[in-house]
């Protein structure tokens, strides 16, 4: 995982490249470097090195040929497998994916994208057509911001990278109202900022002669109307392979790897399923958070799941009082808002993981969206934010000119199911995208890659299409997870209680840290996006018990902290 920028056009400077690669330098501390053609283009890479740790896999990378020059940030999971097609025509001087990936789209073209099994973002500029060619994975785990005003292109892993190319920083009021309205956070292509564009997932870009085009690669709803026909005769095995080579691809590395634990399902079938792999466990470590509050720590859990077992538990410890430094340093980096305290308390995984020497850790992010794992799953319900009784939105604080502006955002329905509509929302609409954005922020922020093995394409599809009884039965749900979880946890499985919230957001908020949000907030009485004194009623209730949900309260902290 590391850092990408470029510029294409006449601003094409290595003065102004250095800023860009400057700005998101965390991203990649192992190696910077670039190469610039004046006013034509300039291309930029900060190195996290994960494979192939020698000079000869830095980047930009160069095409023996010649013709090529590439930026990637990512990993290509099924990197040795496509070395193999590709050996007996072209000969290799490193170990590295980022070299079979150039090779791959010399050989395929944009075809080489439906071969590729991993996590990335890259960009290729053909030296003799003088056009640029660039893609996103299927679920966009790995990001791309650009601007283009049809005669200069900027693009970068990070939105802040391209303000330091001189992008005016201009806030998109509708993504913003939609977001205070209903927790949206902006469509797939848009950001918090005008004129600042996201690849989509799946997409892919085409810059030449100052025309761009964008196109659509990942055609997952076709996959899955092909797959919604084909059944497995022994599906738990199937599955449990699909499992099984997921977690096997994703400890590829030639760097330390560890894991992520919390006390629930998937971290409980990650642990089970990294028992069964063929590696050192001993060398293996695993993170895990705590707030040191009872009611929502899952370390008893995590404590159970991993004794008699082989690996180190690390524990990253959050307080209240460490919360307003670092939720600032965290708002500036993600540059749009983020999830809240939890993230937070994320960020110190990584942190420890960092200083221990861990660059790549596993989660068990993806698992439910695909599996069917949210409440609002089994109630048919349309909302977006898990485990609340009532509106977590206060849209009466809104000016009344703003406000009015507000539509709905309509989510597309590919599918006749609407259990699978809510899935492929939460996997390329809401959930997914900002969770991913969330914890590449968060990870990156301290030199670590993050790994989602339950996000392999493969695996994804084949839970996806399958009938509903296959996810929730008998109220139960993640069905078939739970049947695989428990085939190698057995009588040692233990879950925590499925639960929304694994932070005391709400209890900090309103008590431990009462006169910091007020001072906070007290930042957008002067914003004419809101009335000061629904603003200050709001928040009074919130201090007075009305404080059930919190989401409402840390959206104009985010808000202050970002727009401020």
């Amino acid at each position: 995982m590391c850092g990408i920028a470029g510029i294409i056009g006449p601003d094409a400077q290595q003065q102004q490249l250095v800023r860009m690669l400057d700005a998101q330098k965390h991203r990649g501390p192992d190696f910077t470097a670039h190469w610039v053609v004046e006013n034509v283009v300039a291309l930029g890479h900060n190195r996290l090195s994960i494979i192939d740790l020698s000079e000869g896999a830095n980047q930009p990378f160069f095409s023996d040929c010649g013709h090529y020059v590439m930026v990637f940030n990512g990993e290509i999971y099924n990197y040795l497998e496509l070395r193999q097609q590709l050996q007996s025509k072209y000969v290799f001087k490193t170990q590295s994916d980022t070299e079979v990936l150039l090779n791959a789209y010399r050989e395929w073209g944009e075809n080489c994208l439906e071969r590729c099994n991993g996590m990335f973002a890259f960009a290729i500029w053909n030296c003799k057509e003088r056009s640029l060619f660039a893609a996103r994975d299927r679920f966009g785990v790995k990001p791309f911001y650009y601007y283009f005003d049809r005669h200069h292109f900027y693009f970068a892993s990070e939105i802040n990278t391209l303000f330091a190319a001189g992008v005016v920083k201009k806030p998109n009021d509708t993504v913003w109202l939609n977001f205070f309205s209903e927790g949206s956070y902006g469509l797939p292509n848009e950001t918090f900022w005008s004129g600042i564009q996201q690849l989509e997932a799946g997409h892919l870009l085409i810059l030449k002669n100052n025309y761009l085009k964008l196109k659509k690669w990942y055609h997952f709803e076709e996959r899955i109307a092909r797959l919604q026909h084909q059944f497995s005769p022994n599906e738990d095995a199937y599955i449990t392979d699909l499992l099984l080579r997921a977690i096997h691809l994703r400890f590829k590395a030639d760097v330390p790897v560890g894991f992520n634990l919390s006390g629930g399902l998937d971290s409980s079938t990650l642990l089970a399923l990294i028992d069964q792999q063929d590696i050192d466990k001993s060398a293996i470590e695993a993170f895990t958070f705590i707030t040191h509050d009872a009611r929502y720590d899952e370390l008893p859990w995590v404590q159970l799941m991993v004794e008699s077992r082989p690996y180190t538990l690390n524990i990253c410890p959050l307080s209240a009082h460490e919360v307003p430094d670092l939720s600032l340093k965290i708002a500036k980096l993600q540059a749009e808002p983020y999830g809240g305290i939890p993230t937070i308390a994320y960020s110190n995984v990584f942190k420890t993981a960092s200083e221990k020497g861990v660059k790549v850790l596993l989660d068990g992010q993806g698992s439910d969206e695909a599996w069917a794992g949210y409440d609002y799953y089994l109630s048919n319900s349309n909302s977006i934010v898990q485990g609340v009784a009532k509106s977590p939105f206060r849209t009466q604080v809104l000016d009344g000119d703003f406000a009015k502006e507000y539509r709905k955002t309509n989510y597309p329905k590919p599918f006749e199911d609407n259990l699978l509509n809510l899935q492929y929302r939460d996997l390329f609409r809401t959930k997914i995208p900002r969770a991913l954005r969330f914890n590449d922020r968060v990870s990156m922020m301290y030199g670590t890659e993050l790994r989602e093995p339950f996000l392999d394409y493969e695996l994804v599809e084949y839970v996806f299409s399958r009938p509903t009884d296959f996810k929730i039965k008998d109220g139960i749900q993640k069905w078939m997870l739970r049947k695989i979880a428990e085939k190698f946890l057995q009588k040692d499985l233990v879950l925590a209680p499925k639960r929304p919230l694994q932070t005391p957001q709400r209890e900090w908020l309103s008590e431990d840290l009462k006169d910091w949000v007020t001072a906070e907030v007290a930042v957008l009485k002067n914003n004419p996006w809101f009335d000061k004194k629904s603003l200050e009623s709001e928040l009074n209730h919130f201090f007075n018990g009305d404080n059930q949900s919190s989401f409402h309260i840390w959206q104009w902290i985010n808000a202050a902290q970002i727009l401020h």
